[in-house]
């Protein structure tokens, strides 16, 4: 299989220093297995999306040094596969309608024990089950509702207790080759994960395993912060039939208080450096490339 790719910005703020590493390592990567970089726009939350930001990425992007395949994947533009997805997975009675909001979330999940330590998984607060219906919805699938996954039902459906994804690189505990994935963890420490939001009809996790299946990405290169969220990602590729890519999870760049960088941080933004007059052979020394 060729080795294949990809760079995944969202349009909603300035690419920083944690981006261009990213990039840079992923088209490094490509580069010296003679395989393909691909970028894809993940855009799927048009109320904070810009085509002003989108413009940007590309600037940036070839500014760096960095090129890419044509056409770029836009997700806005990919909603009827998340659909198809989520039908899939609706059809054989692992979604859920869920109506609550994050302050009834919060609220519920406290509930049991006040002042007892809320449960935080990969994507957030452990969800408690409010909306969980004991038997799986039949019918149409409902709109303006968010779609949860009955995780519980999910791996019942999968019929093991583990499972693994390959990992190149270090991840957080330094583990490197086969990563083991527990079915109780899944249940109880990652929970009822959202596959759609009421304003999107779909999410990252479900977007994510949907596009990296459809441009054949064999190797999947992005940061530590997402690593336990990857095991929801084996899941859902495994319940929707989907191959699944060699995952290699790479460092995190941090500000001088060991703090990640997030778009707010304008000061690491990459067209600042360039305003600046660094230079791209510059950019890579600061984040360890050079």
């Amino acid at each position: 299989m060729t080795f294949t790719t990809r760079f995944a910005p969202s349009p909603t703020g300035p690419l920083h220093l944690g981006h261009a590493y990213s990039a840079l390592l992923a088209h490094d990567m490509a580069q010296a297995a003679g395989g393909r970089f691909l970028l894809r726009i993940e855009d799927i939350d048009q109320g904070r999306a810009r085509t002003d930001w989108e413009r940007q990425i590309y600037d940036d992007l070839c500014w760096l040094g960095i090129g890419w395949e044509t056409p770029v994947l836009r997700q806005v533009e990919n909603l009827k596969s998340y659909r198809q997805a989520l039908e899939k997975l609706w059809s054989i009675g692992l979604l859920y309608p869920c109506t609550c909001n994050r302050r009834d979330i919060l609220a519920a999940a406290s509930a049991p024990q006040e002042g007892a330590e809320i449960a935080y998984g990969p994507d957030g607060i452990v969800y408690p089950g409010t909306c969980r219906p004991e038997a799986a919805p039949t019918g149409a699938i409902p709109d303006s509702v968010a779609l949860r996954l009955d995780m519980r039902r999910a791996v019942e459906r999968l019929d093991a207790n583990h499972w693994y994804f390959d990992e190149t690189g270090a991840g957080p505990q330094g583990e490197t080759g086969r990563i083991t994935i527990d079915a109780d963890n899944l249940v109880h420490e990652v929970g009822d994960v959202v596959l759609a939001r009421r304003d999107m009809g779909t999410s990252y996790h479900l977007s994510v395993v949907v596009d990296d299946a459809a441009q054949s990405i064999s190797h999947v290169v992005r940061g530590q912060d997402l690593f336990e969220a990857t095991q929801i990602h084996i899941v859902l590729q495994r319940l929707l039939d989907l191959p699944s890519p060699t995952y290699h999870h790479h460092r995190l760049i941090r500000d001088a208080d060991g703090k990640r960088l997030a778009k707010r941080d304008d000061a690491r933004a990459l067209a600042l450096y360039r305003d600046q007059g660094a230079t791209p052979q510059e950019i890579r020394q600061m984040v360890g490339l050079g």
